[in-house]
This record gives C-alpha cells, sequence and structure tokens, in this order.
C-alpha cells in the first residue's frame, strides 16, 4: 500500500451517512485526499452547501468536499472504506470497482459479521480487511449529521489475526486524527463480535417494541429481553470459534445504561420508518449462524419472525396490509 510522500493518504468514502459523513470529513480535515462517492439527494446536498456535522467533539462544515457518483472519475485509492448498509455492500462493491488498485487496502464499517466475505468475493479477500466503527450518530439531512454520543472510533485488522504491516502504516497515517481513533484490536474479528453485541440487542429489541433506550433498559421485562438477546450472541460467537467474555453482556448493559432515554439504533429507525434495514445483516446472520451451529438462540428466533414481514415490506417483496 501506497500514500502519498507527505504521508496522507488518498482515501475513498462510499457512503456518506452518518458514518461515512463524520469519519470521512475528521479525515479530510486532517489533511488526508478524500473523495466521497454518493448519490441523490446525498450528493446534490454535498454540491451545493457542503457537509455539515454537529458534534460533541466539536462542529465542522466542510464547504466544497469533493464528491462524484462515478467511481471511474476518482480512480485507485490507497484506502477504500465502505459505510454503506450492510444489504447495500455487494452491488455498490461491484459498481466502485474501479477504486482499487493492486495495492488499495479495503475496509468494511458497517454493522454485522459478513460484509469482508462479500467485499472479498468482488475485491478479492487478499485486499480486504476486517473492519467497524463506532460512533452514536444519526443524519439529520441529506448532508447534515449528528454527533451525540460515544468516542468516534475505527477498529481495523487482518482477518487471520496478524499484524501485517499495512495494518501498521494505516495506524500510522490516520492514528492523529483530531475527533477520532483508528486502532487494530488484537482479534478484529472478536471485536466485531463484540460490536454486533452491542448493536444489534438493542436494535432489534426496540425495533420489535417501537421503544428507545430509555424505556428498554428500564422496563424490567425489556431490561430481560434485551439482556437475553446479548447472551445468545456472546455464547454463539463461542460456539463459533469467537471465545467472548462471559462478562460482556453486563458491561454492554452498563454502557447502555448511560446513553440517551432517546437513543435508538440505525437499524430500529429504518424498520419503524419503513425503510429497508439491516435486519437481516444483524439478527438474520444470528438466526442463520445459530441453526448451522446446532445452537438454541429463541430470542433471536422470535424477534426476527415478528420483523420479518415488516422488512419484506419496505423491500416491496410482501404485499403491505389493506
Amino acid at each position: 500500500m501506497a500514500s502519498r510522500d507527505n504521508g496522507f493518504m488518498r482515501i475513498a468514502m462510499v457512503g456518506v451517512g452518518a458514518v461515512g459523513g463524520y469519519f470521512g470529513g475528521r479525515l479530510l480535515q486532517a489533511g488526508h485526499d478524500v473523495r466521497f462517492v454518493a448519490r441523490g439527494a446525498t450528493l446534490e446536498a454535498l454540491l451545493s452547501d457542503g457537509l455539515r456535522v454537529q458534534s460533541i467533539a466539536g462542529d465542522f462544515h466542510i464547504a466544497q468536499p469533493a464528491v462524484t457518483d462515478d467511481p471511474s472519475r476518482i480512480g485507485p485509492v490507497d484506502l477504500l472504506l465502505f459505510s454503506v448498509k450492510a444489504w447495500q455492500v455487494r452491488d455498490v462493491a461491484l459498481a466502485a470497482a474501479a477504486l482499487a488498485g493492486p495495492d488499495t487496502v479495503i475496509v468494511p464499517l458497517q454493522n454485522g459479521l459478513e460484509a469482508p466475505t462479500l467485499l472479498g468475493e468482488v475485491f478479492g479477500p487478499q485486499r480486504v480487511l476486517g473492519g467497524l466503527c463506532r460512533i452514536f450518530a444519526q443524519k439529520t439531512g441529506p448532508a447534515t449529521i449528528l454527533h451525540s454520543g460515544l468516542e468516534p472510533s475505527i477498529e481495523l485488522g487482518e482477518l487471520d489475526g496478524s499484524r501485517s504491516e499495512r495494518v501498521e502504516r494505516i495506524l500510522a497515517e490516520l492514528g492523529s486524527t483530531a475527533g477520532m481513533k483508528v486502532v487494530a484490536p488484537e482479534s478484529i474479528r472478536a471485536a466485531m463480535w463484540e460490536k454486533l453485541l452491542y448493536v444489534e440487542p438493542m436494535g432489534v429489541v426496540g425495533a420489535a417494541s417501537r421503544q428507545p433506550a430509555g424505556v428498554v433498559r428500564t422496563l424490567p421485562e425489556m431490561r430481560r429481553l434485551l439482556r437475553a438477546t446479548m447472551v445468545e450472541v456472546a455464547e454463539l460467537a463461542g460456539v463459533r470459534g469467537v471465545p467472548l467474555d462471559p462478562a460482556l453482556p453486563d458491561r454492554v448493559m452498563a454502557r447502555l445504561d448511560v446513553l440517551p432515554a432517546e437513543a435508538t439504533s440505525s437499524m430500529h429507525r429504518d424498520i419503524v420508518a419503513g425503510l429497508p434495514s439491516e435486519l437481516d445483516f444483524q439478527t438474520g446472520t444470528i438466526v442463520r449462524y445459530a441453526r448451522e451451529s446446532g445452537f438454541a438462540a429463541p430470542c433471536h428466533e422470535t424477534l426476527y419472525a415478528a420483523l420479518l414481514p415488516l422488512e419484506l415490506q419496505a423491500r416491496g417483496t410482501l404485499p403491505a396490509p389493506a
């Protein structure tokens, strides 16, 4: 992987939602050559008014970001970050082939476990790292973002657990970016399971009940259900060869206890809004993996079945009730 002589990197951020906008904006502020790939109303807003971020780490406005809907106008980059929804990864990757050269490193930032595999099928697994991000943020307009919680971070690493030269290079060149941090956990696979345990139970329980964090964590019946879904994720990870700390569900519950009472996950918000969501790539993955492994996951089986009709209706494959 090469970078410019001054130590900055040429980066493409594919998807400019809350994640892509925040992290891409911070990397651009730090001096990296960041090119955004967007479309529709987001593209139009970025071209007309730029990128606006309201953040607990400091507000900022990028007046004229480099943005296009045609990846071929950018060409190969050093680092290719995917921040589209999980269900969009494969199709968007096929459309973004021009961004990947022989030395390009590709990092997914989606929730879930399957994005590296999907990207590897398109670009070749040797180019793809495991990755995730941590931030509590949401879009408040086509190119406006509100960051209201968590210290923003990107975690990445080799899927085989090794510490490679390309990972060290990324850490060296991005690690000092203000308003975010870039780290390489000991095991990126374990980190991805841990992130799923943090976001998926809150998302699926919140979506099924239509209730925010303040209600889900406070009502005793809801709190028991929330913790039970976390325990299922933790135990399934171990069955799948990625052992997690048994105390992790309790630590995650403690973290959820300090979120704003009105907090909801992106999956929750999409389902409530009648939009396609990451249900199949979060809860659905747990259900599929559990069945493959002969592991009982009754909470996930029930919650997935309850929400599946809404997901299919949002995708137009099941008629809405008359």
